[in-house]
């Protein structure tokens, strides 16, 4: 037996050398016989098994270890050995290549004894066999099919229905089981039986097999007969077995079979109808046995085969004729002997499956075959019946089941005619076929069901319900007993689909007939009658039963139409006739009704029958009249009107997907004629109505038919024309509408279902022409508004986020977007719909990179990441992770896909947000080149559609390609719309723009880093035209930068731990470089895309050019400075707690560069205010309040707000000079959303002039508290609060009380010490070689500030550098100091006064300048250096020198900072003579001083008489008058006298001799003052004084006379 689906070949060879068993003699007439004679003698038998149980579902054989098919042969009862002609696969198949072939020989041949069956053959144990010596050599080739296709073909050769079933994609079918898949699987199958094959050529010549050739033949499939499946193919033959002829003395018998129409002539012709043993030869008219050689009982094993006529009549028969066969006969041909007739009409046994015994006739008369003639007859054995034989019957025209050949005749009686008119027979007959077995019944399906049809479409009402009711009972039973267990059982698709054609057009069709029976059925079950359980069943099966309707109609109307056509020219549709239409109205809402009710049930019958309704209509509008068929369809959805529960409104959106997915929905009519597609309407309401349920699921599902729709039209090849894809648009267009007209609605979606949505209002949008966007922004402002809502939608849920943000951001770890919660990604819902959406992004595989005529470079694949082996489609990727996808996460999922399907879904989600980003900005161009001409509705005055949408723009990520895309827009938009933009009203639009330039001016990438530089010159472009000044947009910018800094990581840390400036920074210092190169300018705006001349366009309503490089200078230099003062903040990093003056520096710093805000300069200046108050600061944390305050009153008399006028601003100026003293507009320029000088109010500065007083209080600085009180008086004046004013007059009368105890104190007042520190080394970085001086609180000494300053810097030393204090104030050479060592030199340095003789000889003593109240502001510092010219420090008197060394620095103290950078230094140089005039001028103006000073009233005495006191003793008392000598001795004596000039002479001389008038004159007050216990201090000054004058006369004689 051939395998199914394959054609084998087999060659039998007999190999022996000698019959030894026989004689020379009988081999030569052996010889002689087989070459005359067509008989052959019985020799040997084997058993070959062509089938193994590894495939026995697809070859149906059994298990046998002999079988040359199996891939081993191990424990086989015979030798077999496989020459290397076949392979064996993997799976156990045997794998046959181009003409490939398995040769197997068999050694085991058993002996021929008596008849045997297939039992016998079977016996394992083989006794009653004997074996035979020889060898049996098999070649199994496979055959090679050219023109056929061997999957198709049936064992007879022919192609069968299965190519046809094989191409049905219908899910509900399953896989179809071929033919001869399913046979049985025991190992004693009749399949591995020798006598059940056929080796004889037996292919028929009514189906003849067109791939077999002269040398092959084609063994017959018996479990065709007994497969549970339909007969798809025609063979009508009978196999006859001959088994046992038993006769009472031996013969040499063979028999001859023949195949005979009647009776009548003994010797007329039989019918050719004999297969020919020989292969490629034509039927024969007889067949014959082999001999039986000398026995009482033949026996035979034979296989005859015979073409059955297609009607055969009760005379039609066997003819079976005996021979006896005389052996004995020399070299001569034997002449048979007939000894005997049997015969065997068909008509009562060809469907008998048993063994038959006829008797044996001597003679043949005409009518042998009838009982009159058969008594004329003389029979062998008397009579007995001594012939035994088998029948098997192979036919798929004649049922061996009983009641179907009943059924099958009474049909042929009533449509013959022949039968009585009423058909009692016949529903006797339709009745009983319910009781046919299923296989009988399975196998002749499709002539059952056409007769049953015939009759319901032609038959009177009684036979039509009959019919109806017992088709019914038949489909169902099919169903149930269906393998697959499939909805729609694919034996009976295959019946719908190719067996039924309505015959031909010889009857009248079938579908008004059924339609009427069904209907009558469904009537009458609505009406309450009992219908039985026929009704559920029907129900059940109405899908088979609409879909023959509907292919009735289609056989009609081709029918009709077919032959009076025009070629080329469309089948219109067909118009039911109004009966017809009425009765299928009637009965689809019957079943319609029963949808209704179950549904409400919860039965999962209704849902399928409501698919079959919807693919009923969905067929029909193929066919009939489109409108007919839409009174269809408002049928259904006045049954299932509104919003109703959830399973009836599943069941309203099932339906609209099955109609609304028809291949002609886009060119469908309205339901009339002047109306526009029905179904897009219709579809439309209802999807809008299911976005509004509570359900979910169905929402989901409303948004994904309407995605699956457009992307089948935007696919189809049909609608590519630009006009047919408007017209789709146009169609779909009002659903826009309904979502603007009911947005929340929309709002009240998850983001799955509103990424659905706005796919496929973008998909509407895109292909829609101007004119229709210009009608629907001209409706109303609010609509247009709602319309940018969605597009701002569409950025938030199509954004697309790298887990590393990135491909833009460099190393920052912040994120550049903002606080909101990150749009989950579209692919993790892993819709298999979507990956149809917006032909660049799903085809981006095929698409070349940076086409022109879109301008789309959609991102690749890495090629490099391709392999062979692996899926490399985006469909592939999708379907994977979507079947895997159960049980997983998305996130998991992801990452458990192949390294190129993540990259695919990475690039597909990447190129989908391009490509919605692109689209949105298309639109946005659209509408602002409309609203130029103020064509449209919308908001003039404020532009806000454009201004959110440009918002949205930049607050999402977005790829390159829209970057590059953004900008010629972004220019265009400003340059219609530049005055609106730039507004006021704008100021949130124009500060969120300028944040985001800049943030992109960070990027790593090059190119959309360019594109912010030209984006910020396009904004100073329109600042210049609009503004009429850069104020505005530089405060914008700065307060811009400032938000920026704290998503910008500005610093970076190097190996070594410290913190460096990051890459980020140098690319935002870079671009703000760029800004203000206007050599670069013209390349960059090519680059970018815009013309060179971009910057220089004059607006519209301009006449002259405004652009200035010099003001963009001055705003990148804003900017830069800006940018220096937080990048130094942030690198001070944790040093800010260590090094307080640092910090204080750097807040100072920040305050400047932000200066142009008043918030952040404001900001900044209190930061500094409590950084001074942690170190105890008091003065400098006053001057910042101080700052503060001028910033608001400046502000406040810029506006002419408030009782403060400019002199008030000057007074302030004089206690801090940072305010200015410009009343400038720029405060009022930076008047921006969220800051400006609004804010700033007349309370606001008192507050913070009183905390000024406060400061300056504990700082001890009366005379600045008494300033500031005079600033807030005039504020409680103007609002005569006088209990305020009672207050701030208290606190005058208090601070003056101080200031007059300061300056009375006998200890002058000091508020400060000073001290000068040069830094020197490279590890200080900004701060070598400059020198600061440090305001410190009066009771730092410097060994404190050398202690504090050592503890703060050693902490920056690393391990090649150390750190060294300079010990004195010497001038310091940095270029000689060592290499690797870090200095300090820290100077004592004390203020000087502005009146101050800087020049003067005398040494300063602090307190002669504490005579009146003066404010204490300094700005120069000065320190005495003594040297001599030998190199030496200090020296005798006559060597000793001094250099005075005067600092100018960059502010006053007090600042707001605690140290000043030195901007000058001066030196001046005193000779010894000098030094020594000058120390006689200071102790002379001391006592001058005490001597002179006024006395308030007599209570000062005391203090004064102490002083005097003490000023004396130093000057004339014995044990100190060594200094007034000592200049004498060395400059009056001696040598030094001689080197003196006349003129230095006489000062000396001079000095000395008012000194000596002066203490005369001190002596004498002094006597005024004491009283009886000072007279002997007293004594001993006169004594000190005289002795002091006499030693003075040796020097300088003249002193006698002038005392």
């Amino acid at each position: 037996m051939p395998q199914k689906k394959a054609g084998l070949r087999l060659q039998f060879i007999l190999v022996k050398n000698r019959y030894v068993h026989l004689t020379e003699k009988e081999m030569q007439k052996l010889q002689v016989w087989s070459q005359i004679m067509p008989y052959r003698e019985s020799f040997a038998w084997a058993i070959v098994s062509l089938f193994d149980n590894s495939i026995g579902a697809a070859s149906g054989g059994s298990a046998s270890p002999s079988s040359p098919l199996a891939p081993s042969i191990s424990g086989s009862s015979h030798e077999g050995v496989f020459e290397p002609g076949a392979k064996v696969t993997l799976d156990g198949k045997l794998g046959y290549s181009s003409r490939s072939s398995v040769v197997v020989e068999i050694s085991n041949l058993n002996k021929v004894k008596e008849s045997y069956t297939e039992d016998s053959l079977q016996d394992p144990k083989r006794k009653v066999h004997k074996p035979v010596k020889g060898v049996l050599r098999l070649e199994i080739e496979k055959h090679q099919n050219d023109n056929v296709d061997l999957e198709n073909l049936s064992e007879s050769g022919s192609v069968t229905n299965d190519s046809i079933d094989d191409r049905i994609n219908d899910s509900t079918f399953g896989k179809l089981p071929s033919n001869g898949l399913d046979g049985p699987q025991g190992s004693s199958s009749k399949w591995n039986s020798f006598d059940t094959k056929e080796i004889s050529g037996n292919g028929s010549s009514s189906h003849g097999n067109p791939v077999t050739g002269p040398d092959d033949f084609q063994a017959f499939d018996f479990r065709t007969t007994t497969r549970n499946e339909p007969f798809l193919q025609l063979f009508h033959c009978l196999y006859v077995y001959p088994m046992t002829v038993s006769l009472s003395r031996k013969r040499n018998l063979f028999i001859r079979v023949e195949l005979r129409e009647d009776d009548n002539d003994i010797r007329g012709q039989p019918l050719e109808a004999m297969y020919p043993r020989e292969p490629g030869a034509s039927l024969q008219k007889s067949a014959h046995t082999q001999v039986t050689v000398g026995a009482r009982v033949a026996c035979y094993h034979d296989e005859i085969k015979l073409s059955l006529p297609a009607m055969w009549t009760p005379t039609h028969h066997l003819l079976f004729t005996f021979f006896h066969v005389d052996l004995q006969t020399k070299l001569e041909a034997p002449k048979p002997v007939v000894i005997g007739y049997a015969s065997l009409p068909l008509s009562t046994h060809a469907q008998l499956r048993s063994e038959i015994s006829l008797p044996i006739m001597k003679e043949l008369v005409p009518h042998y075959l009838q009982d009159m003639g058969r008594e004329r007859l003389d029979y062998l054995e008397d009579g007995k019946n001594i012939f035994r034989l088998r029948l098997r019957l192979c036919s798929s025209l004649y049922p061996i089941n009983e009641r179907i050949r009943d059924f099958f005749l009474e049909y042929d009686r009533h449509t013959l005619r022949t039968s009585a008119p009423w058909g009692s027979e016949l529903l006797e007959a339709i009745n009983s076929l319910k009781n046919v077995d299923s296989i009988a019944l399975l196998q002749f399906l499709h002539p059952i069901l056409n007769m049953l049809l015939h009759l319901i479409g032609n038959g009177g009402e009684t036979l039509q319900v009959a019919a109806f009711r017992a088709m019914v009972n038949i489909v169902t039973r099919v169903q149930q007993e269906s393998v697959d267990d499939a909805e729609r059982n694919h034996f009976l698709v295959n019946y719908v689909d190719y067996a039924f054609d309505d015959f031909g057009g010889r009857q009248p069709p079938v579908y008004p007939g059924l339609s009427t029976v069904w209907g009558s059925l469904a009537r009458s079950k609505a009406k309450g009658y009992r219908v039985g359980p026929v009704y559920d069943d029907v129900l059940a099966m109405a899908w088979f039963f609409l879909e023959l309707i509907v292919k009735s109609m289609a056989l009609e109307k081709m029918r009709l139409f077919y032959h009076n056509l025009p070629l080329g020219e469309d089948i219109p549709p067909m118009q039911l006739k109004e009966g017809v239409f009425r009765c299928i109205m009637q009965l689809y809402d019957c079943l319609l009704t029963e949808v209704h009710e179950r549904c409400k049930k919860g039965l999962g019958l209704a849902k399928r029958l409501n698919s079959s309704l919807a693919f009923f209509c969905y067929d029909l509008l193929s066919i009939i009249e489109p409108r007919q068929v839409f009174e269809l369809v408002s049928l259904y959805l006045d049954k299932f009107s509104g919003v109703c529960q959830s399973v009836l409104h599943d069941c309203k959106l099932t339906f609209l997907q099955i109609i609304c997915d028809h291949d002609l929905f886009v060119e469908m009519p309205g339901r009339d004629p002047s109306d526009r597609n029905y179904l897009s309407s219709v579809l439309i309401q209802e999807l809008f109505l299911t976005w509004d349920h509570d359900d979910l699921s169905l929402r989901a599902k409303a948004a994904r038919v309407l995605v699956v729709l457009l992307c089948k039209h935007e696919f189809d090849a049909r609608y590519q024309k630009p006009e047919d894809k408007l017209y789709i648009a146009q169609l779909y267009f009002p659903l826009i509408g309904q979502i603007l007209d009911e947005m929340p609605v929309f709002y009240n979606l998850n983001a799955v279902e509103k990424r659905e949505v706005l796919v496929a209002i973008l998909q509407i949008v895109r292909n829609l022409d101007d004119a229709s966007l210009v009608k629907a922004w001209q409706q109303s402002i609010a609509r247009t508004r709602l319309f940018f809502k969605l597009m701002e939608e569409c950025l938030v849920l199509f954004e697309h986020r790298k887990p590393a943000d990135g491909m833009l951001m460099g190393s920052s770890s912040r994120s550049p977007v903002g606080d909101g919660p990150a749009s989950p990604k579209y692919s993790d819902r892993l819709s298999p719909a979507i990956n149809n959406y917006l032909s660049e992004a799903s085809r981006q595989e095929v698409r070349p990179q940076g086409t022109p005529e879109n301008g789309y470079p959609w991102q690749r694949v890495n090629s490099q990441l391709s392999s062979p082996s692996q899926p490399y489609s985006l469909r592939e990727a999708l379907a994977q992770a979507q079947s895997s996808r159960i049980g997983a996460s998305a996130q998991a999922l992801r990452e458990s896909l192949h390294p190129i399907l993540r990259q695919k879904l990475e690039l597909w989600e990447e190129n989908l947000s391009a490509s919605v980003s692109l689209q949105v900005l298309e639109i946005t161009e659209k509408f602002t080149v409309m609203a130029a001409s103020h064509s449209i509705a919308t908001d003039y005055g404020k532009f806000d559609c454009v201004t959110a949408i440009f918002m949205s723009f930049f607050s999402r990520n977005q790829s390159l390609t829209f970057w590059k895309s953004l900008l010629p827009v972004f220019n265009s938009v400003f340059n219609l719309h530049g005055a609106t933009l730039m507004s006021r009203e704008n100021d949130r639009f124009l500060k969120q723009v300028t944040f985001h330039l800049l943030r992109l001016a960070v990027f790593r990438n090059d190119n959309i880093r360019k594109r912010a530089v030209t984006g910020l010159q396009i904004l100073m472009r329109s600042s210049f035209y609009y503004f009429m000044q850069t104020a505005r947009l530089r405060a914008m910018l700065i307060i811009t930068l400032s938000e920026l800094m704290s998503d910008v990581q500005v610093t970076q840390m190097k190996a070594d731990g410290t913190l460096e400036e990051s890459g980020e920074a140098r690319r935002l210092r870079r671009s703000l470089e760029e800004v203000a190169d206007a050599a670069k300018s013209p390349s960059l705006l090519r680059e970018c895309g815009l013309p060179e001349s971009a910057l220089l366009e004059i607006p519209e309503k301009m006449t002259e050019n405004r652009w200035s490089w010099s003001d963009v200078k001055f705003l990148s230099d804003s900017l830069l400075l800006a940018l220096d003062a937080s990048l130094e903040h942030a690198l001070l990093g944790s040093l800010m707690t260590m090094d307080r003056y640092a910090a204080a520096e750097s807040f100072y710093k920040l305050a400047m560069a932000f200066a142009p805000v008043p918030d952040l300069h404001i900001m900044w200046l209190l930061h500094l205010c409590d950084a001074h108050q942690e170190m105890q600061s008091w003065a400098e944390s006053a001057q910042c309040a101080v700052a503060v305050a001028g910033i608001v009153m400046q502000a406040l008399v810029a506006r002419n707000d408030g009782v403060w006028s400019k002199d008030h601003i000057s007074a302030l100026r004089k206690i801090c000079p940072m305010v200015s003293s410009e009343i400038s507009s720029e405060a009022a320029a930076a008047e921006v959303e969220g800051y400006g000088a609004s804010k700033l109010t007349v309370d606001s500065a008192v507050k913070y002039l009183q905390l000024a007083n406060k400061l300056f209080s504990q700082a001890e600085l009366f005379h600045f508290c008494a300033s500031i009180l005079e600033l807030v008086i005039p504020v409680y004046k103007s609002r005569r609060a006088y209990g305020q004013l009672s207050k701030c007059h208290t606190m005058l009368t208090n601070i003056y009380e101080s200031i007059l105890e300061q300056e009375s104190s006998p200890i002058p007042f000091t508020d400060a010490t000073y001290y000068r520190v040069g830094f020197y080394g490279d590890r200080f970085g900004k701060l070598d070689r400059k020198e600061y001086v440090y305001r410190e609180p009066r009771d730092v000494r410097l060994g404190d500030i050398m202690e504090k300053l050592s503890h703060i810097y050693e902490s920056r030393m690393d391990g090649n550098h150390t750190l060294h204090i300079i010990p004195d104030s010497r001038q310091v050479k940095a270029d000689e100091l060592q290499p690797g060592v870090c200095y300090l030199q820290i100077t004592a340095v004390d203020p000087v006064m502005e009146d101050e003789d800087l020049g003067s000889r005398r040494e300063r003593i602090f307190s002669l300048s504490t005579g009146s109240v003066r404010a204490r502001v300094f700005d120069r510092f000065l320190f005495d250096t003594p040297f001599t010219k030998n190199g030496k420090t200090q020296g005798g008197l006559e060597d000793q020198w001094k250099r005075r060394t005067v600092l100018q620095t960059e502010g006053s103290f007090p600042a707001l900072v605690n140290r000043l950078v030195v901007t000058k230094s001066e030196s001046l140089e005193f000779s010894p003579v000098e030094n020594a005039i000058g120390m006689i001028e200071t102790r002379t103006a001391a006592l001058r001083n005490e001597l002179e000073e006024p006395r308030s009233s007599e209570g000062d005495q005391l203090p004064r008489l102490q002083s005097l006191q003490r000023i004396l003793q130093g000057s004339v008392a014995v044990q100190v008058n060594s200094g007034v000598l000592s200049v004498c001795t060395a400059f009056l004596s001696g040598e030094p006298a001689t080197r003196l000039r006349s003129q230095e002479l006489q000062q000396l001389i001079a000095a000395l001799l008012e000194f000596m008038a002066v203490c005369k004159r001190a002596i004498r007050v002094h006597f005024r003052l004491i009283g009886e216990e000072d007279q002997e201090f007293h004594t001993q000054l006169v004594n000190g004084f005289q002795s002091l004058t006499a030693e003075l006369s040796h020097y300088i004689p003249a002193i006698l006379s002038e005392l």
